[in-house]
């Protein structure tokens, strides 16, 4: 029902910048809560952030926490993650994700959300 597509990854120096983007297209209305998450190579996926449908309320793990920055914009129906100050440590596929059903758990849980982008490279260089 919500299609998502991510874009702006790529390669950058220790300490770098990237802002990465995920537009949202079909009932994007039915779409609640918003959150990216991320999966090293030999790492299981994990949460990154999150943020309620109105940005009222944002949500980090604590690896990020300080130097990410997430963000909706519901008139263009897009999500970004602003990363700054990268570390090798941040190297992964970024996954961005959406909220079409209720529910009550944690923001940080993959299981709250139901619909999914394909990823995008986020490589960080020492």
């Amino acid at each position: 029902q919500v299609q998502l597509v991510e874009s702006g990854g790529g390669l950058v120096q220790t300490g770098g910048s990237l802002r990465l983007s995920c537009a949202a297209s079909g009932r994007t209305f039915s779409s609640y809560a918003m959150g990216w998450f991320r999966q090293a190579p030999g790492k299981e996926r994990e949460f990154v952030a999150a943020i309620r449908w109105n940005g009222g309320s944002t949500y980090y793990a604590d690896s990020v926490k300080g130097r990410f920055t997430i963000s909706r914009d519901n008139a263009k129906s897009t999500m970004y993650l602003q990363m700054n100050s990268l570390k090798p440590e941040d190297t992964a596929v970024y996954y961005c994700a959406a909220q079409t059903s209720d529910y009550n758990g944690s923001y940080r849980s993959s299981y709250r959300y139901d619909s999914w982008g394909q990823g995008t490279q986020v490589t960080v260089s020492s």
